[in-house]
Parts: structure tokens; C-alpha cells; sequence
């Protein structure tokens, strides 16, 4: 790399920092994202035992008891939480260890960004590596998964460097290499059991040129045979050798997996359940009815890439299909490696009966490649036209504000307060002391923080079965409040959804009426203030309604909030 190339280098890494770490603070350390509110919550906590009779308890003081995230991100923030308290002592209580979680997340995912460049410079060339590189800096999910801590930016970060080495592994297998992916498949295990997938890219990565050889002379077994042997030692010496590393280091970085193992099975089989049952916890009846692949197809499309970004990886992935069987087969092994792993992956997570957005995190850097080798494309295709320099440099221009215009949207959110906060100001100015404030339950209360004497009453509106008596009772607690707060859609879009007896196994026929005739003014509750924060197109002021993404792209860091007031 020449000078301009690392000075390029440099600026897109400062500009996925700088879009990471605005607004940092966006909720004032509320910790307004529940995943991440449960691991500072299991973090702060945790502390080395005195001895190794009480490590090996399950009664540990370093075990979490937690088992729905992997453990390493656990460890990781009460440990460099510890080390930030040495200079302000607050950054190591409950209150801001959110703060130095995002920052670990900034951190990780910035240099996922130089990872990008390295794995699409191997792929392509060094063009499509500052091509991807770029386009994840400025991807919307993961700029906003980097304001939170949750395990999904640094599951993103560690499985992108473990295709790194694998990719490195493939043209030029070592034992040290070996070793370091399984190092590296363990801490991805250890940070989120979804990470297995990626044993697919390591199965390739050994046995893809015995495949190739198959592939082109299947019925031709002398072609192929001969070389079995070879592949069944690779198998065993490299494959099994990874496998081991990778149990190993797992054990190391979570070993309350193998030492509370029964907690550890029980509260994962848990989560295995919620991923076939929309129906096992109230926050997931929101996928019920989810049309697999398609639903998250949409949401990468629409938000977590946006139409610019998607296209463009999309368009790669053809323009490489076309070219492949031109490639070498070097080239064409790299890519199958970590397409396997997409495929793989997607495949997996796309059949989840739930469809949080952020669960396919790990496949944006390869979306961000493939993207960024259709820019390179493009920018070929414009350098090549007999037009003058001026209309090429328009037109570049047009493609780079294309690209831009979703993210700056976006990052609009951070640059006003948060709604949960503006809402609690409100309330906090707005409803006198002593009364008494209706809310709803799974869900956060409002205001977050007060000085006034407020009595809540909680609308227990997921409770079945929906009948008249369960009625009766909410109806009672409505008709004793003063006022009525819907802190986000977390209720009244999946309850209104879920109204057909005859069609849902879980209905809400009557919550679903009282959402109908609350917003259409049937209830004497008038609505006295709505915050919203949508994100907004720089300089036309233009909002982008996205109401009906995802609720877990909204609700946490720009829910919509509607405050009530009893009608006398």
C-alpha cells in the first residue's frame, strides 16, 4: 500500500469510528436496550473467586448464572469496566458500565471495518477492499448495534477475523493457523453458540480442492479417488486438531458452560425454543405469522443496509456468479468460503420462527464486499466512458451521496434526545403529583426517572386468556387512572395483529378492540402528546417513516410514545 492508499485507509476507518461513537450517550445511560441492560446487569457482579475449590463451584462468584448470551462479552466489560474505574470510578458501577460496553462495541466493529478491507482486497483487489470497507462503515445496523452493547458486534467482529485466517489458512495451511481458528471458533462459540455455522467455512477450507476435483470429473472415480486418502488425513489432523482448540478455548473463556452445565443446557434449550415458538415469550408474538427468509430479506433491504447498499450487494453477487468459472481456483475457493458461510448462516437464522434483525449481523460484512465490488465495477465502467473528467466526477459523486443518504439519515436519532427521555421530561413537567399513570406491561416505565410521588397502575394486556373477567379487572385499573402511557409498539402492534381466534393460538380479540377505539378517540382518553424521532434525510428535512420495521430496529433507541389524559 502506497501512502494515499493507507491515508484512504485511515479516513474510512475515522469516518465508521465517528458515525459509531455520535452519540454515544443517546439515552443518557438509562440502558434503554434489554440485552444489554441484562449483561451489565450479570456483569457488574461477577468477580474472581478466592480459590479454586470456589472457581469450580457453581456457586461461583464469577459465574453469571446467564446462559441466553454467551459469557466472554460478560467478562469482557466487567473486566474492562474494572480497569476504566482506575480513572473514573463510575465507569465500573451498574449506572455507566453501558458506556464502556459501547465503546468496546465502537472499537470492534471499527476494526471489523479494516478486517472487511483485508478479506475483500484477498478476494478482488485492493479497490473492493476500500469499496467494502466503506460501505460497512456507513451500514445502518451496525452503526446502531455499535451504540449498544450486545453480543452481536463482537460476535460480527470475531467470526469476519475467523474467515480472515480461514481464508489465509486455505492458501497456505499451517499448524499455527489451525490453531489460531480454533482459538477463534471458540471465543465465537463462547460470545454466541449461533457462531457454529462457521464450521462450514473451515470444512471447506480443507476439503475444497478435493471437491473441485469432484465436481469436474464426477464420473470419473480413478480422477478422484486417489485422492480421498488425502482429504481423510486433512480431516483428521487439521479439522479434528481446530475442534479440539476450539472446545478448549471455549471452556477457558466460558466455563460455567462445563461447570454448571445443566444451567447452561436448560436456559439454551430456552432460547432454541423461542427460535421454532413465536408464541413462548409475550416479545416475540410480533414474528407470529413471519414468512421465513422474506421477513429478513425485507429488513435488510429496507433498514439494515437500506435499497442502495442491498442493490449493490446484490448486483455482486451476480457479476462474481458471472465470472466465476473464469476465475482461478484459488479465487474461486476464497469466495466459496465465505459464501458457504452466508448461505449457511442465512439459512439457518432465516428458518428462525423469530427474526430480530440483528441476529444476521454476522453476514453484513460479506453483503459489504460483494457491494463493494459493485462500485468498483461502476467506478471501471465511468472511468471507461468518452465523456469529460467534469460529468465523471458528477457522477461519482451521485453514487457516493446515494450511499450516504441513508446512514446520515439515520444517524439524525443520535442528534436529538432520546424519546423515552423527552417523554419523561414531559411527564415530569406535565402531570401533577400524586397521580396516578397507566402502563403497560413487558414493557419500560415512564417516566424513567421522576421526583414526583406517582402512582402506576399496570395493564397486564399479554395476560390470556383475554376474556370479560380479565376485562373487568383492566378496565378497573383505566377507569382509577389519570393518565395513559404507550412507551413504544411493543403491545399494540402484534396484540392488533393477533385477533383471529380461529387463526392464532394465542389471540387478544378484546385488547385488540380497546387499541381500535383508544386511537380512534372511543375512550375517554384524549391524546395530549406523541414523540417520535424518525430518522431524517440531511438538508430537505424529509422523514423516514419506519414504523413498520422490525420492532428491535425501533424500539430501543427511537420508540414512538403516546401519553394519554383521562377525560373527566
Amino acid at each position: 500500500m502506497n501512502f494515499k492508499e493507507k491515508l484512504l485507509l485511515l479516513f474510512i476507518l475515522i469516518l465508521g469510528f465517528s458515525l459509531r461513537f455520535y452519540g454515544i450517550n443517546w439515552d443518557q445511560t438509562c440502558c434503554q436496550h434489554p440485552d444489554e441492560r441484562a449483561i451489565v446487569m450479570y456483569s457488574q457482579p461477577l468477580k474472581l473467586p478466592n480459590n479454586l475449590d470456589e472457581f469450580i463451584s457453581k456457586d461461583s462468584s464469577l459465574n453469571p448464572h446467564f446462559f441466553a448470551y454467551g459469557n466472554l462479552p460478560l467478562y469482557i466489560l466487567r473486566s474492562v469496566s474494572n480497569f476504566a474505574g482506575n480513572f473514573d470510578p463510575q465507569l465500573a458501577t451498574y449506572n455507566q458500565m453501558d458506556l464502556v460496553g459501547r465503546f468496546i462495541s465502537i472499537l470492534a466493529d471499527t476494526i471489523t471495518i479494516l478486517i472487511i478491507f483485508l478479506i475483500a482486497r484477498k478476494l478482488f483487489n485492493a479497490n473492493a477492499g476500500f469499496a467494502g470497507s466503506f460501505l460497512y462503515a456507513v451500514s445502518v445496523l451496525p452503526i446502531q448495534y455499535s451504540h449498544f452493547f450486545t453480543s452481536d458486534i463482537l460476535l460480527t467482529f470475531i467470526i469476519s477475523l475467523l474467515l480472515l485466517f480461514v481464508i489465509n489458512f486455505y492458501q497456505k495451511p499451517q499448524l499455527k493457523k489451525a490453531i489460531i481458528i480454533g482459538i477463534l471458533f471458540g471465543l465465537a462459540l463462547a460470545t454466541k453458540i449461533s457462531a457454529i455455522p462457521i464450521i462450514i467455512s473451515i470444512t471447506m477450507a480443507i476439503t475444497l480442492d478435493f471437491l473441485f476435483v469432484f465436481l469436474k470429473s464426477p464420473h470419473k472415480p480413478k480422477t478422484w479417488l486417489g485422492h480421498i486418502p488425502h482429504v481423510v488425513r486433512k480431516l483428521i489432523s487439521e479439522w479434528l486438531l481446530i475442534l479440539l482448540i476450539a472446545f478448549i478455548t471455549f471452556s477457558i473463556a466460558q466455563p460455567y458452560a462445563i461447570i454448571d452445565s445443566k444451567e447452561f443446557v436448560d436456559q439454551n434449550m430456552l432460547q432454541s425454543m423461542m427460535t421454532k415458538n413465536p408464541y413462548i415469550f409475550p416479545y416475540t408474538l410480533q414474528y407470529v405469522g413471519k414468512i421465513k427468509y422474506i421477513y429478513e430479506l425485507k429488513n435488510i433491504f429496507l433498514w439494515g443496509l437500506g435499497p442502495i447498499i442491498s442493490l449493490l450487494s446484490l448486483c455482486g453477487f451476480y457479476l462474481v456468479y458471472k465470472k466465476f468459472k473464469k476465475m482461478e481456483q484459488t479465487k474461486k475457493s476464497e469466495i466459496v468460503i465465505i459464501v458457504s458461510f452466508l448461505v449457511v448462516y442465512f439459512g439457518v437464522v432465516g428458518s428462525f420462527a423469530i427474526g430480530f434483525m440483528r441476529y444476521l449481523l454476522p453476514i453484513y460484512p460479506i453483503l459489504a464486499i460483494f457491494g463493494g465490488y459493485t462500485i468498483v465495477r461502476i467506478l471501471d465502467y465511468i472511468n471507461f466512458q468518452k465523456i469529460n473528467d467534469q460529468l465523471k466526477n458528477i457522477l461519482k459523486f451521485i453514487l457516493i451521496v446515494s450511499i450516504l443518504v441513508w446512514p446520515l439519515s439515520f444517524i439524525t436519532i443520535y442528534s436529538r434526545t432520546n424519546t423515552r427521555i423527552e417523554a419523561s421530561n414531559w411527564i415530569n413537567q406535565n402531570i401533577p403529583n400524586n397521580s396516578t399513570i397507566a402502563i403497560e406491561h413487558w414493557d419500560d416505565r415512564l417516566p424513567l426517572f421522576t421526583s414526583n410521588n406517582y402512582n402506576f397502575s399496570e395493564l397486564t394486556l399479554y395476560d390470556q386468556p383475554d376474556n370479560k373477567y380479565k376485562w373487568q379487572v383492566l378496565s378497573a385499573r383505566l377507569k382509577s387512572s389519570d393518565y395513559l402511557v404507550i412507551a413504544s409498539n411493543r403491545l399494540y402492534v402484534p396484540i392488533q395483529k393477533l385477533n383471529n381466534c380461529s387463526r392464532y393460538r394465542i389471540c387478544y380479540p378484546i385488547a385488540s378492540e380497546y387499541y381500535k377505539s383508544l386511537f380512534s378517540g372511543k375512550l375517554p382518553f384524549k391524546l395530549v402528546a406523541e414523540f417520535t424521532s424518525y430518522p431524517t434525510i440531511p438538508f430537505t428535512g424529509t422523514k423516514i417513516i419506519d414504523d413498520m420495521a422490525d420492532e428491535s430496529f425501533t424500539v430501543y433507541d427511537h420508540p414512538k410514545i403516546f401519553i394519554f389524559k383521562k377525560i373527566p
